[in-house]
């Protein structure tokens, strides 16, 4: 079974992805690191997307379901796995239905993080990230313990310029308007489940893995708990 992980930027799709796929046992698929990985290794798949982002443009959705493809098709993906950031448009979720369908398989559930445009503003505002390792903070609620510095490696911790208010608020913008009708296209095909993001992390995740126990996972092939 795949599932798929929907929500908006700051509703901690991140961090919620390699958990739930650690406990399932799922490999976690995030296309950002598909991107990256293609690039680096220079595959004509990289190249190819590489000619569309370096002017600028949005790489076609052939160029990411192949990448897509090729990923769950990995020993690792046997068993199933999690879709962090993909589909982001109606016209990927349809792309990618009909691949999977090509192939015997399917989408079994879509995971809605849902988060109110105020949370989001309040979350993204105050974001953090530290230029060496990449470690997350929050000015009001996981701070530093030192001020502007990693408490992982001292390094210094800058805002990101689309956590800047006018970028969240476009951010925003663009995810209601491409993303969100995800969330009827799945419901349309009963395979969503929708859970509070605004809980606390944990809370959230207990509330993702029961979704997944949940009737709209009881079909065949749903994945077991680890531990």
């Amino acid at each position: 079974m795949h599932l798929i992980l929907l929500g908006p930027p700051g509703a901690g799709k991140g961090t919620q992805a390699k958990t739930i796929a650690d406990r399932l046992g799922l490999a976690h698929v995030a296309t950002g690191d598909l991107f990256r990985d293609h690039q680096s290794r220079n595959t004509p798949l990289g190249q190819q997307a590489r000619t569309f982002m370096e002017r600028g443009a949005l790489v076609p959705d052939s160029i990411t379901v192949q990448m897509l493809l090729e990923r769950i098709a990995q020993p690792d993906c046997q068993e199933g796995s999690l879709l962090d950031g993909f589909p982001r448009t109606l016209e990927q979720a349809r792309a990618l239905d009909q691949a999977l369908q090509q192939r015997g398989q399917k989408v079994g559930l879509a995971l809605f993080i849902n988060v109110s445009p105020e949370e989001l503003l309040r979350r993204l505002g105050g974001r953090l990230i530290c230029r060496v390792c990449q470690a997350p903070y929050h000015q009001a609620t996981a701070p530093p313990r030192v001020s502007g510095r990693c408490d992982r490696c001292g390094g210094e911790l800058y805002q990101r310029d689309d956590d800047k208010s006018e970028a969240v608020q476009k951010r925003i913008q663009v995810y209601q308007q491409e993303t969100y009708p995800l969330v009827d296209y799945y419901t349309r095909q009963e395979k969503l489940s929708e859970v509070d993001g605004e809980q606390s992390i944990e809370e959230v995740g207990r509330a993702l893995l029961k979704a997944i126990d949940g009737p709209a996972s009881s079909r065949a092939g749903a994945p077991k708990r680890r531990g």
